[in-house]
């Protein structure tokens, strides 16, 4: 390393030839500070962004909650779900270390049933140019859980999730290129309740089927992208990028799984005339191939290789105290699925009072439900099965915000959704036959036609950097052809924080979360209710001083027993204990 600039090229050169995508994450208002948020909870997302921001929300002053970006295990809390089920993250509000004064940063943490976290990375570059950062985060679990209402034995769930990265972006005078790489390694078992068909006379032995072989997931992300500046009079986005993911095994150690890879491109081009007017056209295109392999010189799986595509026209116009965006989205499916489908792209607000909005949304979006897109929602989803498209021909919202009193902010908001073909999991319903060594206890998903009316309200408060509190309440009603609940999804669902500040040196954090109404199928024309998601957490965090800090995190300190997907328990009670370093 003779110097910086020779450092820059060599790292150009490197990425270049990687073709990458990751999304670590950079302090937009102190470019050349270090920003600590987790690149793991940042998927990329395929859909069209605009390469003007014209049309965005003016920003309302919310209440400033201080974190620090440790993350902590998804798995101690339910895993990610579905868009419809939002969870508190796991450790969100951190010690106040300030990671702009170093480059590095390392946290690990460990705790009950074998839980370990670790994260670490290095921004390499920092300049007002020139940003490369490299990073890897670790999570895992080797505890054993309960099924909830039985008397078997309680069974291991293991969980080992490695996600890591390099990224680089380089502003030049007209345009910025934005280009990295990330790898993903994720081993886990199947350690659901099978369930056996209501016709079923064979007794369930759950010890008869495969719960210590691990699963395992990997995806490649590659990404390359330009883009012009914001104020450009001409305006455009192209971004290519590319995820090669796979199972390991399909249904059984005997058979090999399936790899999907997926080509993406992403692309907007705009212009502005009249002031503060502009007319664009945005669009993405997916091509999805799959390597299937063979038992007996047949293939044994229905994957079919085929392209989704989403062509956006738009026109925006901005005055003194509103915006609009007009515009529509025509997307399309080939192969033997073709289909075609278009939808509004509409967004509009308009302050009525100071520091008060109200705004309007009218889109739609095409979602593939690939292999990877499922296995982020559903990591025990069956690997052998295809879904189709989810074409969501309108999602609505309308609301008012404010932040007209100091410290608080409030937004109230109803919404509507049309969504053909939306998947709903559900666990496999076994014949006896399937009883043996064999990945049996899966999940699935039912497809159905689908419409979603929400409405809630959304509230904070700060005070003085001393407390802070957050909630949010939405009401789900779902209306379902051919299936007859909207399984797993929660009729209401209740988010809630407060943070407390009383030393500089010392944090403390309450979170809460509710889901009431979610059932399930067990083969029966009437759902199955599953126990409501009850999860208090408790955090505590200590900082020593700009480079240690310490973390104690009480998960589920109300022993509540629950399963985000029926058949698979999440932890009881469990903490967890980690120190950070800067450096």
């Amino acid at each position: 390393m003779k110097t910086i600039y020779n450092i820059k090229a060599l790292c150009v050169v490197a990425l270049l030839g990687s073709a990458a995508t990751v999304s670590a994450q950079e302090d937009k208002t102190k470019e050349k500070d270090l920003n600590r948020e987790m690149t793991l909870e940042r998927e990329y997302d395929p859909t069209v962004q605009d390469a003007s921001k014209v049309n965005t929300l003016p920003v309302i002053k919310e209440p400033i909650v201080k974190k620090m970006p440790i993350d902590y295990a998804t798995f101690t809390v339910p895993a990610d779900p579905e868009k419809e089920i939002s969870l508190l993250p796991s450790g969100n509000i951190m010690t106040d270390i300030q990671y702009n004064k170093r480059r590095g940063y390392f946290n690990f943490g460990g705790g009950t049933y074998l839980n370990l976290n670790g994260d670490v990375g290095y921004h390499i570059l920092s300049t007002d140019k020139d940003k490369l950062n490299i990073w890897f985060s670790h999570r895992s679990t080797n505890g054993k859980v309960k099924y909830i209402d039985t008397d078997f034995d309680k069974v291991k769930a293991k969980l080992n999730d490695n996600l890591g990265g390099l990224n680089f972006k380089h502003a030049f005078e007209k345009l910025s290129l934005d280009m990295g790489i990330k790898y993903g390694y994720s081993a886990f078992n199947y350690y659901g309740l099978p369930v056996y068909s209501p016709e079923s006379s064979v007794a369930l032995v759950p010890e008869n089927f495969d719960r210590e072989t691990n699963q395992v997931n990997q995806a490649i992300q590659a990404k390359i992208g330009v883009e012009s500046k914001e104020d450009a009079p001409v305006g455009y986005l192209l971004d290519l990028g590319y995820t090669n993911f796979s199972h390991k095994y399909a249904l059984s150690k005997e058979q090999d799984g399936p790899t999907e890879h997926t080509f993406d491109v992403k692309f907007d081009l705009n212009a502005r005339f009249g002031g503060e007017q502009r007319i664009g056209l945005g669009g993405n295109v997916e091509y999805f191939n799959y390597n299937l392999p063979t038992m007996g010189g047949q293939e044994y799986l229905e994957f079919e290789n085929h392209a989704e595509a989403t062509l956006s026209p738009y026109y925006k116009v901005s005055g003194d105290n509103w915006n609009l965006k007009l515009g529509a989205n025509i997307m399309f499916v080939t192969g033997d699925n073709s289909k075609f489908m278009a939808s509004p792209n509409i967004t509009a607000d308009v302050e009525v009072a100071d520091k008060t909005q109200l705004y309007l949304v009218a889109g739609g979006k095409l979602y593939s439900n690939s292999m990877y897109e499922i296995s982020q929602v559903n990591r025990y989803i069956n690997p052998t099965m295809e879904l189709l498209p989810s074409r969501n021909y309108l999602d609505g919202m309308i609301g008012i915000r404010s932040g007209i009193a100091p410290g608080f902010w409030f937004d109230v908001f109803g919404g509507y959704k049309i969504t053909n073909d939306e998947v709903f999991f559900v666990p496999s319903l076994l014949p006896p036959s399937l009883q043996g060594d064999i990945f049996a206890n899966t999940s699935v998903a039912m497809q159905a036609n689908a419409k979603h009316a929400f409405g809630g309200v959304n509230l904070k408060y700060s005070y003085q950097q001393l407390l802070d509190i957050n909630l949010k309440g939405v009401y789900n009603s779902w209306n379902v052809n051919d299936i007859e609940d909207a399984y797993g999804k929660p009729e209401m669902e209740l988010t809630a924080g407060v943070t407390v500040h009383p030393i500089n040196q010392v944090t403390a954090s309450l979170d809460y979360y509710l889901a009431t109404g979610r059932k399930t199928f067990l083969g029966k024309s009437e759902g199955e209710k599953m126990k409501n998601i009850n999860e208090l957490n408790l955090t505590g965090t200590y900082t020593l001083n700009d480079t240690f800090g310490l973390y104690l995190k009480l998960n589920n300190v109300l022993f509540q027993k629950y399963e985000l997907y029926y058949g698979y328990p999440m932890q009881s009670f469990s903490a967890m204990i980690g120190v950070n370093i800067n450096f």
